[in-house]
């Protein structure tokens, strides 16, 4: 409250970030202006690029989205499904079956909720559904706790979890998408600012009046984050060794350092690492000796974007992270359906139609813009790479 109230004061508002060239988004955008009586390409490229989020779009995206709407691109051209916009004779692009113009009215927008999986024993007792973007992240044989149970993930179905009971280990504990309270940059850093003014020895606020006697003690024991500080600490419990860190950073920040970091350790010998963190800090446990303090430095080296990049994708589930975001955007280019008229899809169907479209791209036609879509959004929206850098 304390930040929060310092960076409004003092100016400092969060900022707005466009997306950058959103391709599922122009796709629906051209074909629902091709409902609203067609378009011409040129006149229709001139109006997208005067938009923040299309202004640098090239000639050769645009052309893609454009044989996209026309054939489905490479791979879909035999499926007259995704023949939903053809140029007439006078060159006006326009939607000429009904049936696709009623199944686009009622599919349109861009607005996509978190699903959720079920969870469930391999023997087939059910013990209830977890956020998806918890799971997606887990991989098989990690271990997490649900229902009061320490479970070990066995595979994921569609939208099923199958489980079976961990005999031990530390879990991960799932958390909701609105129980949590994301940590902006700008939040974040002036969160650090607060605190290297207590270290300071300067409590102005009376939130950081209340905090002092936790902060002495802090100091005392250890040391206070602050924005050129970064505090690291190491514990050897029965559990295992420990090494706990505080960026300060956010979540999502945290969710790509702590795998980047546990992935690195185990590079020279296998290895497992539990993994725990929330908006402040990083929890990576090691049921083997290892020494922290002296491969830390190491750890943490932040080497060329490209293979900064390629580690954060190999530390993480990234395929199946990947493959759940391409659901998202498979909906909003108009691939799989939410609804019919007169029906309404599960989750298990859009999940087994998106995979079968991500499968087929990727066998098919792996220069696919939206795949590459999916990849870019996971890194930036889901990993904050750039903040990560």
């Amino acid at each position: 409250a304390a930040a929060a109230r310092a960076a409004i004061t003092a100016g400092r508002i969060e900022a707005r970030h466009s997306p950058r060239e959103p391709l599922d988004v122009l796709v629906q955008h051209l074909v629902t202006v091709a409902l609203g009586g067609g378009f011409e390409p040129d006149a229709l490229l001139a109006e997208v690029r005067g938009t923040v989020a299309y202004e640098a779009l090239d000639d050769a995206n645009w052309r893609w989205a454009l044989d996209f709407v026309r054939q489905g691109g490479a791979s879909l051209t035999a499926y007259p499904d995704y023949h939903r916009v053809v140029p007439d004779e006078h060159g006006v692009w326009r939607v000429p079956d009904a049936r696709l113009a009623r199944r686009h009215r009622v599919n349109i927008g861009t607005i996509v909720s978190d699903a959720s999986i079920s969870v469930q024993y391999l023997g087939g007792g059910k013990l209830g559904s977890v956020e998806e973007s918890f799971i997606a992240r887990l991989r098989p044989g990690d271990a997490f706790m649900f229902s009061g149970r320490l479970l070990e993930l066995v595979r994921v179905e569609q939208m099923t979890a199958l489980v079976r009971r961990a005999t031990a280990g530390r879990a991960a504990l799932p958390r909701w998408n609105g129980g949590r309270m994301p940590l902006s940059s700008t939040l974040a850093d002036a969160v650090l600012r607060e605190l290297a003014e207590a270290d300071a020895g300067r409590f102005d606020s009376p939130e950081m009046a209340c905090v002092r006697p936790l902060i002495d003690i802090q100091r005392r024991w250890s040391g206070v984050p602050a924005p050129d500080v970064l505090v690291a600490e190491t514990l050897k419990s029965r559990e295992g060794w420990h090494l706990f860190l505080y960026p300060f950073a956010g979540r999502q920040v945290h969710l790509g350092l702590a795998g980047l970091i546990a992935w690195r350790a185990a590079q020279p010998e296998t290895g497992t690492f539990s993994i725990a963190l929330n908006d402040y800090g990083i929890e990576l446990l090691s049921a083997k000796p290892i020494d922290w303090a002296e491969r830390l430095p190491g750890l943490l080296s932040v080497p060329p974007l490209e293979t900064l990049l390629h580690e954060v994708l190999a530390s993480l589930n990234a395929t199946e992270l990947a493959r759940r975001r391409f659901r998202e955007i498979a909906r909003i280019a108009g691939l799989i359906f939410q609804s019919h008229p007169g029906e309404r899809r599960s989750n298990r169907q859009l999940q087994a139609s998106a995979t079968l479209f991500f499968e087929v791209f990727q066998q098919h036609d792996p220069g696919n813009l939206l795949l590459a879509q999916a990849e870019r959004e996971l890194l930036t929206q889901e990993l904050d790479v750039r903040r990560l850098a």
